[in-house]
This record gives structure tokens, sequence and C-alpha cells, in this order.
């Protein structure tokens, strides 16, 4: 079911990047959000050679045990990686939004172990890896930036642990919402306190091991304490420093070049 049940209180105007926007410029975006580059390094980024497909929402662009030639890039809409286990349960790893490069270890680890999946309708840039090699190797320091992008990755799989293992499911999903709100800020995506949130209490309980009926309850909680709006798949944080104390949210792992909210 869709998360969203409250009235929105401020109309948001969405920002997704236009379909007609060069490819390599959301991804000069979303490397700038975590460094900065030279005159130098950006045309080279610029010149990557990309290959567009539009998918629906719920399928996969990449499946467990395939061998992969390409790093994905998203250009529009959302994904995540997840993994099924035998009984059909699945377990969410990440949620990732336009410019993320959701499986950039692919460079060095070509056979996949999990899979990737759109959440909603998308648009993905397929980046061959010879041309990515060709890149680092001509230009180290963004190959060392994109090793720093998988590192922060890394900082947020730990981040996802702390949650599942020793936060209440309010303190997830209040942690949840910070880091995801902060994500978009930096790329251009949310503003405000305003952000698009198109997944579903399914996609929330198998990101954060609960139920779907609990998700449920503690969105309720949340509205009743005027502390998130939902509305038409976007999240007002009516209460931004409340749900920062609550949830011991620290956005140092997410290492943004500009971190201030607002």
């Amino acid at each position: 079911g869709e998360l969203c049940a409250s009235t929105c209180k401020t109309r948001w105007n969405a920002m997704p990047p236009a379909p007609d926007q060069n490819p390599t410029a959301i991804l000069l975006r979303k490397l700038e959000s975590i460094a900065i580059l030279t005159d130098a390094e950006r045309q080279a980024v610029a010149s990557l050679p990309m290959r567009v497909q539009s998918l629906g929402a719920r399928q996969d662009i990449l499946r467990e045990g395939d061998e992969s030639r390409h790093c994905c890039l998203i250009l529009e809409g959302w994904a995540c990686r997840y993994k099924l286990l035998s009984a059909g349960k699945r377990q969410i790893f990440s949620f990732h939004i336009v410019g993320d490069v959701p499986n950039l270890q692919s460079l060095h680890i070509p056979d996949a172990d999990h899979n990737i999946a759109t959440l909603t309708k998308a648009r993905i840039g397929y980046i061959p890896h010879d041309s990515l090699r060709a890149l680092t190797t001509n230009h180290p320091s963004v190959g060392a930036l994109l090793w720093r992008d998988t590192l922060i990755e890394a900082a947020i799989f730990r981040a996802w642990m702390v949650g599942m293992g020793r936060r209440s499911a309010f303190e997830q999903i209040a942690h949840l919402f910070c880091e995801m709100y902060l994500k978009m800020q930096a790329v251009g995506l949310a503003e405000g306190y305003r952000c698009p949130m198109p997944i579903t209490q399914a996609d929330l309980a198998d990101a954060l091991g609960l139920t779907p009926v609990h998700i449920n309850r503690v969105l309720k909680d949340m509205r009743g304490r005027a502390m998130i709006t939902l509305k038409s798949d976007m999240l007002v944080l009516e209460a931004w420093n409340e749900l920062i104390r609550v949830s011991e949210f620290d956005p140092t792992y997410l290492h943004l070049e500009a971190r201030a909210a607002g």
C-alpha cells in the first residue's frame, strides 16, 4: 500500500531532471555533492558514453548471478538493491535516487551477488566498464572519487545495520527519512524539508526488517505527533530537529560536500 494518508499542508514543486538533460550532467551533480572536480575532470566525465533505457516500476535492472559489463546510473526514478530468500521473503539493502550508481562495485566484482530493481518508473544510463576504467586511468582523482562513493555506501550500510539491530521501529523510520532527505537535497531533488517519497509501506518493511502493519502504525504515530506529512508520494518533515533528536541522526556518515538542511 501507499505510504501516504494525511493531507499535505504545502504544495511541493518537484525538481526532477529534464528528460533532455545530458545524462552525464546528472553523474557530475552526484559526484560534486561529495567532492570538487577540476574542469578537466568535469569534461572527462561529461564525455562518457552512455546508453539510456526507460523501465517500468518493479523491473529488474540487474539480477543475481548476472555478469555486469556496465555501471548503471539512475537518471530518473527510484531503485533498490535487494535479495530474495527461497520462501520469497525480500530484504532491501539500499534505496537509490537520481545520480546514484548502485552497481559501481561491478567495476571490480562483475558477478552480481544480489538484484537491483526499479521501485518506480525510471530511466537508467548504462556506462561501459571499459570507458570508466579509461576515465580512472587518465584521471586518477576521479577514480579515487568513485572509490570514495563506494566507501560512503558502506557507511550507509553500517548505519542501517545499527538501526536494524539497536533502534526502535520509530527511530529507524525517522533516521531513514532524515538520510533520504539529505541525499536528495545534495543533488537538487529536495528543499524546504520536502522531498519525494514514492516507496510503499512494503518497501519500507523489507528495508528495515519490520512488517507493513508495524510501518503503518509508526507512520500514523508520526503524523499524529505532527512530525511528518505524507501525501501523493511527497514527504514533508514537519519537525526536523525532533526527528534528528529521536533517531540520534548524525549526517557525518553521508560525507556530503554541503550538509546543511533546509
